[in-house]
């Protein structure tokens, strides 16, 4: 018996490892909607409350201190402001963790990447796969603030308008006090 050696895989490319995260992404979104749909507007099966398991799922992802920090998401004819800012603007810590958080967030969404969002929101959150599949089509710019960091999602297609502004209110829901309304 003779043995072949077969040359080792090539690695995939950086545009082949992100076509099939979207598509693993896109088949978690429509395996994962109903069980999240059905979670969306309810607590968990302890008995928390919806932003009791939004700030606990937020824990893993987030760095900062929500309950010494706030998020607004404001609607813009264009897209939407997301802003994260400490409580205590002299809090230099909250500060650093936000705008560390904010940096690498704004990477990962320029590149259709929201595993985050949906990790803390659930893969039905309104707006969340229109904004992984349309990720090309939205300018994202980080900007710091004295109390924190921002994030300024620009885009011309309306249909990610209304996907950004529905991502955006259903943080802020989400959120509950730790967002303001």
């Amino acid at each position: 018996m003779t043995s072949t050696t077969r040359p080792a895989p090539k690695a995939p490319s950086r545009r082949q490892t992100r076509a099939s995260w979207r598509r693993r992404c896109a088949a978690a979104f429509a395996a994962g909607s109903l069980g999240a749909a059905l979670l969306a507007g309810c607590g968990s099966s302890n008995g928390e409350s919806r932003q009791e398991q939004v700030a606990r799922n937020g824990a893993s992802v987030m760095p900062f201190d929500l309950d010494r920090t706030t998020h607004r998401f404001i609607p813009t004819a264009d897209g939407l402001r997301e802003e994260v800012v400490s409580d205590a603007p002299v809090d230099a810590e909250q500060v650093r963790l936000i705008r560390e958080h904010l940096t690498h967030e704004a990477e990962r969404f320029r590149t259709g990447d929201y595993a985050d969002p949906a990790a803390i929101h659930g893969t039905a959150m309104p707006g969340l796969q229109q904004l992984a599949t349309g990720a090309r089509r939205i300018d994202i710019t980080y900007t710091e603030r004295s109390d924190g960091a921002a994030l300024q999602f620009r885009t011309a297609d309306p249909t990610l308008v209304d996907a950004l502004h529905q991502w955006g209110a259903a943080q802020t829901s989400d959120h509950g006090d730790h967002a303001e309304h």
